[in-house]
């Protein structure tokens, strides 16, 4: 069997949110058709671009920003750098004026409430999250059709994407958790080394290192920004934030400080009690999640609806566990070590499974990245290659099942809260781990990643967010517009 090789810079992507699969994807995949474009040296002959959303893109789309995404990316805004807070400047603007600048460069006529068509009844075989873009040239027509398949994966109807993605011969190749140990077990290395030698295949060390600083303050400010922003998330559920309320609690109306340092630095000033940990690591979940809600600038980790775990966990990691003082090199070598193994937990269930709620409900997004930061955190605890993987089992195995039930098709509602319980959820399966022999565990990851793709195909496709099941259906709102 064929490797297929995942980078860490595949899973953690740094976007917009409020969706990997639903905003990022299509953002990616509507960048996608403006390079095929100019590739064809077609650019210069558009004069107008329809977009066809099928499926879960389609019942979920306006909730998660589907459309204004594709917008952004016909006008080419990259999503790692563009000024969210634009958003909707620019998407109001496209609409008052009918008019979109493609590739940002070709002004062409364009109306998102007849050009964006959402067609709720109509699935593609492929993927549940489809959408296709013509475009008209002149007397000439093109069309393009891709698939978002979660974590911010687009890929193009009519390529091997296998191949296309295997563009290196990696020294360990992985695709299961067993290929794993073995890897571990051959070599001595701890799984974070297994994947740094890996790395090696894109790009030299020092690279890797910058892009994973990136990531991991990305993740950090997103926290910080979330615990300081007050208000109400947009969409029409009037969900209020929390994340700032409980960091203000937490830390006391005395408390001052100016930067994110000077932030941590307070937090591991004051009590160290269960619940107040406990609260923390709360809050910089919801912190991020909240961010995730009103279009900020998240990482996918390995999804957007997912992507307050990780952070949460690892934050919790350095300000808690870590003996202090830590020198900046150390910090940033235990952060690295974390990521990578995090990210490799993560690619074995893209391999083996979905990171997609689409195709396997939200077992696919909560649970993977509880399982990811369950393993990240027990090697940082110094646990054993068998403990971490047996602590990415345990956390997966609670989440077996989890459906994906967005209210009104918002990543809010059970959404922000359940990136607390994954991350609660990875600790205590961290622990547990740590304090038990791999020896006589009965589950192994392997067959967890093998249940759950067995449960998301068993699962109704009602509860993959489609808003259609579950608490979507169950919960009254009157929805009004933020």
């Amino acid at each position: 069997m064929p490797h297929h090789a995942i980078s860490i810079l595949d899973m953690f992507k740094i976007g917009v949110g409020p969706s990997s699969s639903h905003t990022l994807g299509p953002w990616r995949a509507a960048q996608a058709f403006t390079k095929y474009l100019i590739t064809h040296n077609l650019l210069q002959a558009v004069t107008s671009i329809k977009i066809n959303l099928y499926g879960s893109l389609a019942k979920t789309g306006k909730g998660h920003g589907t459309d204004i995404a594709v917008q952004l990316g016909l006008c080419n805004y990259d999503p790692e750098t563009f000024d969210t807070s634009s958003i909707n400047t620019i998407i109001e603007s496209i609409a008052a004026a009918n008019q979109l600048v493609l590739a940002g460069t070709q002004p062409i006529t364009f109306k998102p409430k007849e050009d964006i068509h959402f067609l709720y009844q109509e699935t593609l075989p492929y993927h549940s999250n489809a959408l296709c873009f013509m475009a008209t040239c002149g007397s000439q027509a093109v069309a393009q059709t891709y698939y978002s398949v979660g974590g911010g994966f687009v890929e193009q109807e009519g390529e091997n994407t296998l191949e296309k993605t295997v563009p290196v011969t990696l020294p360990f190749p992985i695709n299961t958790a067993n290929n794993l140990l073995h890897w571990c077990q051959k070599t001595g290395l701890s799984i974070a080394d297994v994947v740094r030698e890996n790395e090696l295949s894109w790009r030299d060390e020092a690279s890797t290192q910058k892009k994973i600083n990136t990531i991991w303050h990305t993740m950090l400010h997103c926290i910080y920004n979330g615990v300081h922003t007050k208000g109400i998330l947009p969409g029409g559920l009037q969900v209020q934030r929390r994340a700032a309320h409980l960091n203000q609690k937490l830390l006391g109306p005395k408390a001052t400080y100016s930067n994110v340092t000077e932030w941590q630095a307070l937090i591991q000033q004051g009590p160290q009690d269960f619940n107040t940990i406990l609260n923390w690591v709360s809050c910089f979940a919801l912190a991020v999640n909240e961010e995730n809600a009103a279009f900020g600038r998240v990482v996918t980790a390995p999804t957007n609806g997912a992507a307050g775990v990780i952070p949460a966990v690892l934050l919790y990691y350095i300000l808690f566990c870590i003996d202090k003082p830590t020198a900046d090199a150390q910090l940033e070598q235990l952060v690295t070590n974390f990521l990578l193994t995090a990210a490799e937990v993560g690619s074995i269930f893209k391999k083996g499974a979905t990171i997609s709620a689409a195709m396997g409900g939200c077992q696919a997004e909560i649970g993977v990245s509880s399982a990811m930061a369950a393993a990240a955190l027990t090697q940082g605890l110094s646990g054993t290659q068998r403990q971490c993987l047996m602590a990415a089992e345990i956390a997966m195995e609670h989440h077996l099942g989890l459906t994906c039930d967005p209210i009104a098709g918002l990543v809010q509602v059970p959404c922000i809260e359940r990136n607390t319980m994954g991350a609660i959820k990875a600790i205590t399966a961290s622990q547990l781990a740590l304090q038990s022999s791999p020896d006589y565990a009965t589950v192994t990851l392997d067959n967890v990643v093998n249940t759950m793709w067995q449960t998301a195909q068993d699962m109704h496709h009602k509860y993959k967010e489609t808003a259609e099941a579950g608490l979507a259906i169950n919960v009254p709102v009157g929805l009004s517009e933020c």
